[in-house]
């Protein structure tokens, strides 16, 4: 425990992903003795409190979601909605100022760490508190948005602007394509929320916030580190990889049953979709090329756009001619304990920052799949073009993969005979050794405490 105990609260975006990232750090922090009160949306409570693990420490404070025009009776979260209704769920949740406001009054945190709520660092300023904007997203993609005040206002934040990295940005390898850049700079331009842009709630905080928190590390990620610290001069804190918690449960029998018919790391792991599902064209591409690379394969895919059931949306004969050696399953499914699974040994993802993290500590081999947002997108670019532990699939200028270009993917990183697939298994072997090595996580945990009470 810290000599000195901190009291902090939190309050996430209204999403599943950052909910669960931002309790993820409170059990780090509350494992060093700090009180957590947490903000949650009332009925969503429930599917977070099986992931507390310092009950004793991290408090729940359940809100009341605001009703707004247009959103569902029940909706508190993203997961409860469209993504069309996303920008309602942000009104609702800046509806929640007042209450928000008399709660810290009552609670007297010294920190709020907080992602959207871009009018917080004014509040906590005014109550005596400080406040870190904390980003669940990846450090490269903040760094790339070049995400203070100074260098938007210089930056032309259209598709052209966007395709090239900010001056000074470490790395020109990292970039988007045209068509990445005319989906991202139209998102950054609409409005997220009752009269505030998308790009503005990220900006706003970072502006007034007294700190800006990211997860990642200087062995990794250090001079995009060094580059951040520079756009926002003020204290940039650093909370370590944030590994997720060894599973407490073993794989469910029928996984472990039929995974264990196929030799050690055959098998090609694919899981896709959880936050938006791939229009039915691209999940058939995507089945047609696992199918093409001849290897047994578990796909757990979210039932695609337009479609009633996984069985409906299945290619014509597919079922057939690959019974007996390949799965689409359209449930939950146990990501972790699949990866850690002998027989996995190649692992398709759309490259959401936890997904990504399971699959570098793993033995399989990254084919990344990047399906939504700047942010998947760069991560991808980082994992192939900078630290080259994973082959991205290459895509048209329509944004979209054919079949063969997810069968080349897997089979240049599962072929040992593969130049390509030889440098991004060795890699892919150090920064997991990096990662998991003794000390690396709780070192940056512990410094992480340590600069919070030198905020104070």
């Amino acid at each position: 425990m810290d000599a000195c105990p901190l009291h902090i609260a939190m309050f996430p975006w209204f999403a599943m992903g950052h909910l669960t990232s931002f309790l993820h750090l409170s059990n780090k922090l509350a494992k060093r003795g700090h009180r957590i009160s947490f903000f949650i949306p009332k009925r969503t409570q429930t599917k977070l409190e099986q992931f507390n693990l310092y009950p004793h420490l991290i408090t729940f404070v359940p809100i009341t979601v605001p009703q707004v025009e247009g959103l569902p009776h029940d909706a508190e979260t993203t997961s409860d909605v469209s993504s069309s209704l996303f920008p309602l769920i942000a009104t609702a949740m800046d509806r929640t100022q007042k209450d928000i406001e008399l709660l810290l009054k009552e609670l007297k945190p010294q920190i709020v760490f907080f992602d959207f709520s871009h009018w917080l660092p004014n509040l906590a300023r005014s109550l005596g508190m400080k406040s870190v904007q904390y980003h669940t997203i990846s450090l490269i993609c903040v760094a790339y948005m070049g995400n203070s005040k100074t260098e938007y206002k210089g930056r032309d934040m259209s598709e052209v602007g966007l395709m090239e990295p900010p001056s000074g940005f470490p790395d020109s390898s990292i970039k988007l394509y045209a068509h990445e850049a005319r989906v991202f700079a139209s998102f950054l331009k609409k409005e997220f929320g009752s009269g505030v842009l998308f790009s503005d709630r990220f900006i706003i905080g970072a502006t007034f916030s007294d700190a800006i928190g990211l997860k990642g590390c200087r062995e990794i990620e250090g001079p995009f580190v060094d580059y951040i610290q520079t756009q926002y001069g003020k204290p940039v804190l650093l909370s370590g990889p944030l590994l997720p918690e060894p599973p407490n449960s073993t794989l469910e029998e029928k996984w472990f049953t039929w995974l264990g018919r196929f030799n050690p790391g055959s098998v090609v792991f694919c899981a896709y979709g959880s936050e938006r599902p791939l229009q039915l064209n691209q999940f058939q591409e995507l089945l047609f090329g696992i199918e093409l690379t001849g290897f047994p394969f578990l796909a757990a895919l979210k039932t695609p756009d337009g479609s009633e059931s996984i069985e409906e949306a299945l290619p014509e004969g597919f079922r057939e001619r690959v019974e007996g050696r390949g799965i689409v399953y359209g449930g939950w499914v146990q990501q972790q304990l699949i990866l850690g699974h002998p027989s996995v040994g190649c692992f398709i993802t759309h490259c959401g920052a936890g997904s990504l993290m399971e699959g570098l500590v793993s033995e399989c081999q990254l084919v990344l799949l990047p399906h939504f947002g700047a942010e998947q997108i760069l991560c991808a670019r980082m994992m192939s073009k900078k630290l080259k532990v994973g082959v991205e699939v290459e895509k048209g200028e329509d944004c979209l993969f054919t079949k063969e270009s997810v069968c080349r993917a897997v089979k240049t990183v599962m072929d040992e005979g593969n130049e390509l697939g030889k440098e991004v298994r060795a890699n892919h072997a150090n920064v997991k050794n990096l990662i998991l090595s003794n000390n690396l996580e709780s070192s940056y945990v512990d410094h992480l405490c340590h600069a919070l009470q030198a905020l104070l």
